[in-house]
C-alpha cells in the first residue's frame, strides 16, 4: 500500500506544479491544450515503456517479501538513488529556469500522470490479493 501511496503522492504532486506553470499561461488557451496532451502523451509513453515494468518488479519484490520487512524495501536501494537525483534535477530546473515553464509543464505532467497511471498497479494488486 504504501508504495502505491508514494507513487501517488509524488505523481499528484508533479501533475499540480505543471498546472500552476499551465494556470499562468490562462491567455493563450490553445497553448494549455497542446501543452496538457502533450504531457500526457508523454505520461503515457513513460508509464508503458519505463514505470510500469519498474511497479510490476516492485509489486512482485513486495509479494516475495516476508510479512515483516522494512517498510521501504518494496524497490531496491539503487532505485532510492535515482529518485534523489531526479528530484535534485527537478530542484535545480525549478530554481534555475533554464527550461520555460511550458516545457517545464510537460515534463512534470509527462511524470506525473505516469507514476499516478502506474500506481494503479500497486492498489490492483492489493485488491486481487485480498479476494477470496
Amino acid at each position: 500500500m504504501l508504495a502505491g501511496l508514494l507513487w501517488s503522492g509524488a505523481g499528484l504532486l508533479l501533475i499540480s506544479f505543471a498546472v500552476r506553470w499551465l494556470a499562468d499561461l490562462h491567455s493563450h488557451p490553445a497553448l494549455i491544450v497542446a501543452t496538457t496532451v502533450a504531457g500526457l502523451m508523454l505520461g503515457s509513453s513513460i508509464a508503458l515503456f519505463g514505470f510500469r515494468r519498474m511497479a510490476m518488479r516492485n509489486i512482485s519484490r513486495i509479494q516475495a517479501m516476508p510479512e515483516r520487512s522494512c517498510i521501504f524495501a518494496f524497490q531496491k536501494w539503487h532505485n532510492y538513488l535515482l529518485v534523489a537525483f531526479m528530484m535534485s534535477l527537478g530542484i535545480f530546473m525549478r530554481r534555475t529556469h533554464i527550461l520555460s515553464p511550458i516545457y517545464m509543464s510537460i515534463m512534470y505532467m509527462g511524470i506525473g500522470t505516469a507514476l499516478l497511471s502506474t500506481s494503479l498497479l500497486y492498489y490492483r494488486n492489493i485488491i486481487t490479493r485480498q479476494q477470496p
